[in-house]
């Protein structure tokens, strides 16, 4: 037998080592040009303007870090950063817990009407969040809403929207909007969960709250660690609803520094100042961006332990 000579093999493909392979990029070049002009581009806009200042006088000049000098002295900045960061707290916590819940619930194969309760509860994600608080807005109102017809039902004065409970009230907003997103993502996690697990844990004698406890909770840590770090970074944008309720709300219960975003958007579009604004934006970009990176490497920790 003879050997077969290499320009005989057929279907290879020769590839020079010295020769850079573009062909991957062939297929990225759509999607990294988008990305460039949608979100490179404009963070570097941002920075870029974030060092000039606006002046009656003399127009655009450059005031270098002057921008940013005087954000970390803005009482209202870190007022309105305050807030935020009791709001997530807060409501992140209660949210993922119930979340979990309802995830274990589905998953127990004990619910009646899984399909239903399933998209019943994720429906809320779906709709547009200006159009969720409008609808409890107008329940919260004390004297035209909901709120306000068990105040008349039962002679009590409660009103949601007080400057004392008002946060709490937004929470409650947001909760209902992504509480079904939530679950679905920590429904797919315990999905993946093989049942020979579960029959192998009956075996043994388990108790049902025993599985929940040694299987399927430390299954949801992964998940845990995603919903948290997006749960965050949606906490630090809160902008629509404390925004659409600012007209619902009597007096001046919500001021235009509210949330952080708030304070950015009313500077730039209304006090003409987009860049302050825009080092108020890079600012809390950072601050966003090193929270969630600390809650990544301690869940990161948490796994490899």
């Amino acid at each position: 037998m003879t050997a077969a000579s290499p320009s005989a093999s057929s279907g290879t493909v020769r590839v020079n080592k010295h020769k850079p392979d573009w062909r991957g990029w062939k297929f990225m070049w759509p999607f990294a040009v988008v990305f460039v002009l949608v979100f490179i581009i404009p963070i570097v806009y941002a920075i870029y303007i974030s060092f000039f200042e606006k002046r009656m006088v003399g127009g655009t000049v450059f005031v270098g870090v002057d921008n940013y000098i005087r954000l970390f002295g803005d009482d209202q900045f870190w007022a309105s950063c305050g807030r935020v960061a009791l709001f997530t707290i807060v409501q992140v916590p209660i949210m993922l817990f119930l979340s979990a819940a309802m995830a274990l619930a589905l998953d127990s194969m004990k619910l009646h009407g899984a399909k239903f309760f399933r998209i019943s509860t994720f429906l809320p994600y779906a709709v547009p969040a200006v159009v969720s608080t409008m609808i409890w807005g107008f329940m919260y109102g004390a004297k035209y809403g909901l709120v306000g017809s068990l105040n008349d039902l039962l002679g009590t004065s409660l009103d949601v929207l007080s400057p004392s409970v008002l946060l709490a009230s937004i929470g409650n907003i947001v909760t209902w909007e992504f509480v079904g997103y939530n679950m679905l993502i920590f429904y797919s996690s315990l999905s993946t969960i093989p049942h020979s697990l579960y029959e192998a844990a009956s075996i043994d004698g388990a108790s049902e709250w025993q599985i929940v406890k040694s299987i399927k909770i430390p299954e949801l840590k992964g998940s845990l660690a995603i919903t948290v770090i997006f749960s965050i970074i949606g906490s630090f944008q809160l902008f629509n609803e404390p925004n659409i309720l600012q007209n619902m709300v009597p007096g001046n219960a919500i001021t235009t520094y509210y949330t952080p975003n708030m304070y950015a958007y009313n500077l730039s579009f209304s006090g003409n100042q987009s860049n302050y604004a825009a080092a108020m934006a890079i600012v809390m970009a950072v601050i966003t961006m090193a929270i969630a990176y600390a809650v990544q490497l301690n869940s990161m920790k948490e796994q490899m332990k």
